[in-house]
């Protein structure tokens, strides 16, 4: 569990790196937008070759696509109840971050967070090593997506005190996912463990094309998609090496 518990503090850290990148350093939206599709891209392959795939091989396709769809379904339930809070374009380094409650904020950073770091605690059960692809794909992704997100709460003017509060608060919320991610499902049926991890990629897929992309390609525009696809591929021989 505490391994678990470590694991995700390592994916959930890449946060607080990110949110200093973006209040201290000044970072072109072009370039913003080009990190956030190499980190799509990574998040693609590991929930397609480490989710998905040992999902299927638990439990074979049913459990697999039934956690898929609840995942999918769970976040877009969520993701729109935060829109109508005022936490919409979230991860956008000229959303409207400024009209946007502060609990409308974390609840959205923690939407898209705790399915990833349940993910890494998941990947220890059985008693085998944590999933390195996951892990590195959390840490990739986490790290625009707090960068974005939080060069746009800052020109919104929020203090600094706030945002990195607000994403230590996620950085200890993924820790704690992750963690029971491992303990709950510890010695469960096989079955339960495919549908969670399922429901991980699942809401994580969600996320990325519903939030991520989408900002990824107002700022940086076509070279989108060949970041993207350098991002999964770099996962994708991780996933194999």
């Amino acid at each position: 569990m505490l391994e678990a518990a470590f694991w995700g503090f390592v994916g959930g850290g890449a946060l607080l790196l990110g949110a200093a990148a973006g209040i201290f350093l000044p970072m072109p939206r072009r370039l913003i937008g080009l990190i956030m599709a190499f980190g799509a891209g990574v998040l693609i392959s590991a929930l397609s070759f480490e989710l998905m795939e040992q999902a299927y091989d638990l439990a074979g396709g049913r459990a697999a696509l039934l956690g898929l769809l609840a995942g999918a379904l769970t976040f877009f339930a969520g993701d729109w109840l935060i829109d109508r809070r005022g936490g919409h374009r979230r991860k956008s380094p000229t959303g409207p971050q400024a009209g946007a409650a502060s609990s409308a904020l974390v609840l959205g950073a923690l939407l898209d967070g705790i399915p990833e770091s349940a993910a890494i605690g998941v990947s220890l059960i059985g008693g085998g090593s944590v999933g390195v692809t996951v892990v590195a794909a959390v840490f990739l992704s986490n790290i625009p997506e707090s960068l974005s997100a939080s060069a746009g709460m800052r020109s919104a003017g929020h203090t600094t005190r706030s945002i990195l509060g607000l994403w230590l608060a996620v950085a200890g919320a993924s820790t704690v996912a992750a963690a029971l991610g491992f303990a709950v499902l510890s010695g469960s049926d096989p079955a339960w463990v495919a549908t969670i991890q399922a429901f991980a990629a699942g809401a994580i897929l969600t996320m990325l094309v519903d939030t991520m992309v989408p900002e990824a390609v107002e700022h940086a525009g076509p070279l989108v998609g060949l970041l993207t696809v350098l991002g999964f591929s770099a996962a994708f021989l991780l996933s194999i090496a």
